[in-house]
């Protein structure tokens, strides 16, 4: 039997505001629609490993209020029951303001869904559920916040797992101590360019791989937009999988988080790291086609049935 992926993150409202270009200081900006759809990298990533049809865990605290009511009538919707209690406190939500050109820039306020509590980890390995799973996926914004320290200790308890790690767009935000034991842990690293680039200070995405492969000593994986993805492995080899054509382009959000879900799925289905990423790409190809991080079943469908058998992808 397949064990299961644990998924440690947020599962969020997101609020997309479509914009003909971003507010300058003291402008004004007339909106003409928004929608309110779920989201938060955890959410996406479980969404991803759903679709794929890979047993998971998910680690999704969601709290009241508005945000959390509409959340956990999303989670409902799909059969996704969060091991996590919840908290008390009001869920956030994450406005992200879609350009023409269908770049995101996110404005979020953070709730319950960052607030995990130790006694929560404890619990989870009380109920044997960690003896059920071989991997573990987790995002950079959990690991800057305050409870960031839970959710390290609770891995560093774990090391023999597989460890998948996100920073996001806050890589550098997230406090050196906390990151040097993230890194630690020799998790699979999956970042964009852009974090590649400024985290490493080096001048190419090869450097900043290879220099992260190296810190790691594992995978590293940077997707690089239309160009693709980039995979660095500890022994320093490297090698650039191409991307696949937007037909129709949507919105970038989900993109990355479908990426990385999309790689945990294939290739706990006997996919090659190279298979899983060119698998990957095909799938955050169909998200960045839509509006917004999901996909529906039928629009996965049409793009999982362009990904080969292992061994078979070219």
């Amino acid at each position: 039997m397949m064990k299961k992926t644990l998924v440690i993150g947020s599962a969020v409202c997101d609020i997309v505001i479509p914009v003909d270009h971003l507010p300058s200081r003291s402008e004004d900006i007339n909106l003409y629609r928004q929608d309110m759809t779920p989201g938060g990298c955890a959410f996406n990533v479980c969404d991803c490993l759903s679709h794929f049809g890979i047993p998971f865990i998910p680690f999704l605290p969601v709290g009241g209020g508005i945000y959390g009511r509409f959340v956990r009538e999303c989670l409902e919707e799909r059969g996704i029951t969060s091991f996590c209690p919840a908290p008390e406190a009001e869920n956030g939500c994450c406005y992200c303001l879609v350009e023409p050109d269908g770049e995101r820039t996110f404005l979020c306020y953070h709730g319950a869904e960052y607030l995990f509590e130790e006694a929560w980890f404890f619990m989870l390995e009380k109920s044997g559920e960690t003896d059920q799973t071989d991997s573990i996926y987790v995002c950079g914004l959990e690991i800057e916040e305050r409870s960031g320290e839970q959710i390290l200790a609770f891995l560093e308890r774990h090391r023999s797992k597989r460890i998948f790690f996100a920073p996001s767009a806050r890589i550098c935000s997230i406090q050196k101590e906390r990151m040097e034991r993230m890194l630690d842990l020799h998790p699979v690293l999956h970042l964009n360019e852009d974090e590649a680039l400024r985290f490493t200070r080096r001048g190419t995405v090869e450097e900043a791989g290879k220099a992260l492969a190296v810190r790691t000593k594992n995978t590293v994986l940077v997707t690089c937009g239309g160009r693709g993805c980039g995979i660095f492995g500890a022994d320093g080899t490297s090698a650039l999988v191409s991307a696949f054509p937007v037909q129709t382009p949507g919105d970038t959000i989900g993109a990355g988080d479908s990426h990385i879900g999309s790689v945990i799925a294939l290739l706990k289905k006997g996919y090659s790291m190279e298979e899983a990423v060119r698998g990957a790409n095909r799938i955050a190809s169909a998200v960045i086609s839509t509006k917004g991080a999901l996909l529906t079943d039928e629009q996965f469908l049409q793009a999982a049935e362009q990904i080969g058998r292992p061994g078979q992808i070219s």
